[in-house]
């Protein structure tokens, strides 16, 4: 195996998310592809990405936006071919990008082959044995097996249909409908998803994102949920049996030259259980929920910072730092709310947002996560500053809200495809001539487009291509190493630590970092005035724009990062 100086490139990568149903349309028909990608390499490249995270490609109905996966060995028609895919990986990989694929173990679609043989089969069958079939409760089996309640909000049985015409058996889904649960205690699927690991692996994928990580192995006396319960007692999340497939996988991982990353997504509020995933013999990363959910407050990101860093470390692997995906609300619209947290509870239409305010947090959290230690998460168009767009109530076709009644505005506003041009019928995304986007485009869009920004010094995309520039330039920010600092004068709205060391040089200047580099220091201002720069400070970025030039103080929702002497250092756990 390999153990070379890139062989844990995945520690400190900046990994950008595509959603190809929304980043460019290559051949016309409103629909994203992996041909609009591949002609879009050479942006990501100079925007200065490690790696590309591509949400499932594979052949899906897209009842809930390809995770009801038909077939692992398939792309799906509307993004292209297996051939693409490979063409794809190759030539990210010459470009210096890497490629991760999702993978989502705790269901399939229902128009899986296997759940098609499920279906007609009889009960107690070996086809059904890879899913969740269970009797209904009460004198006609019409109760459901649990009350459960979905992911996706409303049930989470469906009741089948016997060939005859009367009610069957009912099949268990976490998700929506078309989303059958797996068996995890069945070695079908174990072996499947291990042979679906190698299939991708073999194609020169470097690693596989796991989605709902924590879900997939289920109590089998399929009980209700208690009212409180204790480490691995819930019946279907967090189960101790999951840490026995994900060491499989580890091990399917690792026997290649270059070994495979594995990245689960995983949210759980106890940091002690979400560590255990990330043992050595486990995955490799997964993703940090609960900082892109806190709102924009200091005591708030700080506690998300210090949690963070502090489960991870006993394990040694990375954190990892994200400010939303395809299923959150876009940073710009958050951080201009009254309330700039997130739930998916919460998220409704028509709450208000300042986007001038939250276009200036977002540039500040850019830099915030951007100097943390660990890898770094960026979803498509947030280089681009976009606001979660207000798609019409006749074109959402995000299953939760329909499943809420239309309570939930969905997710689709975020996943509205990405503007490349500031004019044309569909602003760059697809050829001018092409079917309208899938999901509409605001009027606007335009102004926030690639090419509206690629020469403007104080575009967001220009401050992204900065900060991702610094930071593979300074060794300081490839380490392990945070030290909150406390800056004179500075109250409880600011941010300040240090990368690189936690004290000064021995010449009292600045401490060194990794190679011998400058330490860098970072202060965010999350207050409402100004404070005073640290003294000395030589400003390598600040997230304000360049018509407000810093002279020694750092105005509200503003970051910077600086060389400096570090301030008096503070215990990290603090």
């Amino acid at each position: 195996m390999s153990d070379g100086p890139d062989a844990e490139w995945w520690r400190s990568a900046v990994i950008y998310q595509v959603y190809p149903r929304s980043f460019a349309d290559g051949n016309g028909d409103g629909t994203g592809d992996l041909a609009g990608v591949r002609q879009h390499l050479p942006y990501l490249r100079d925007l200065g990405v490690d790696a590309i995270w591509f949400t499932p490609w594979y052949a899906s109905p897209l009842a809930d936006g390809g995770y009801d996966v038909a077939d692992y060995r398939a792309i799906d028609p509307a993004f292209g071919t297996l051939a693409e895919a490979e063409a794809l990986i190759a030539e990210a990989r010459e470009l210096g990008i890497r490629t991760i694929v999702d993978v989502v173990p705790n269901h399939v679609s229902s128009e899986h082959r296997w759940f098609r043989e499920a279906l007609a089969a009889a009960p107690g069958s070996p086809e059904r044995d890879r899913f969740w079939f269970a009797d209904g409760k009460g004198p006609d089996g019409d109760e459901m097996p649990t009350r459960w309640v979905s992911s996706f909000q409303g049930e989470v049985w469906t009741r089948t249909t016997n060939p005859d015409g009367t009610p069957g058996q009912w099949y268990l889904h976490l998700f929506t409908p078309e989303q059958p649960d797996l068996n995890w205690d069945h070695p079908d699927v174990r072996r499947e998803h291990e042979d679906v690991l190698r299939f991708w692996f073999d194609r020169g994928a470097a690693g596989i994102r796991i989605d709902s990580a924590a879900l997939p192995v289920k109590d089998p006396a399929l009980p209700e949920i208690p009212d409180t319960w204790g480490p691995g007692e819930h019946p279907h999340l967090d189960r101790d049996g999951l840490h026995d497939v994900y060491r499989a996988w580890r091990a399917v991982a690792d026997a290649y030259d270059e070994p495979r990353v594995l990245v689960g997504e995983i949210w759980l509020p106890d940091p002690e259980r979400f560590a255990q995933y990330l043992r050595p013999d486990e995955m490799h990363t997964a993703f940090n929920f609960d900082f892109m959910t806190r709102p924009w407050d200091a005591k708030e990101l700080r506690e998300a910072i210090r949690s963070t860093l502090e489960a991870h470390a006993p394990v040694g692997a990375p954190p990892t730092w994200v400010l939303s995906n395809h299923d959150v609300t876009r940073p710009v619209t958050r951080y201009g709310r009254q309330d700039s947290s997130f739930e998916f509870a919460r998220k409704r239409f028509g709450t208000p947002t300042d986007l001038d305010l939250g276009r200036r947090r977002a540039r500040a959290a850019a830099l915030l996560t951007g100097a943390l230690p660990g890898s770094l998460y960026l979803y498509q168009g947030d280089e681009l500053g976009l606001p979660e767009a207000d798609v019409p109530p006749g074109a959402i076709q995000d299953p939760m809200h329909f499943r809420s009644g239309g309570v939930d505005p969905g997710r689709d506003g975020c996943r509205v495809p990405l503007p490349w041009a500031r004019s044309g019928a569909s602003f760059g995304f697809g050829p001018d001539d092409g079917a309208p986007p899938w999901l509409p485009q605001p009027a606007g869009w335009g102004d926030l487009s690639v090419e509206a920004q690629d020469g403007d010094p104080g575009s967001m995309l220009a401050l992204y291509r900065r900060m991702l520039a610094v930071r593979r330039a300074e060794p300081a920010l490839h380490g392990d190493g945070l030290a909150w600092v406390d800056l004179p004068g500075a109250g409880d709205d600011v941010l300040a630590f240090v990368r690189g060391s936690s004290g000064g040089g021995p010449d009292g200047g600045p401490g060194g970092g990794p190679d011998g580099g400058r330490a860098v220091g970072c202060v965010v201002n999350l207050g409402a005035d100004a404070v005073a720069l640290p003294a000395g400070a030589e400003i390598l970025l600040t997230s304000a724009p360049p018509s407000e030039p810093l002279e020694g103080v750092l105005p509200p929702d503003t970051a910077v990062w600086y060389h400096a002497r570090p301030a008096r250092p503070i215990p990290s756990s603090s």
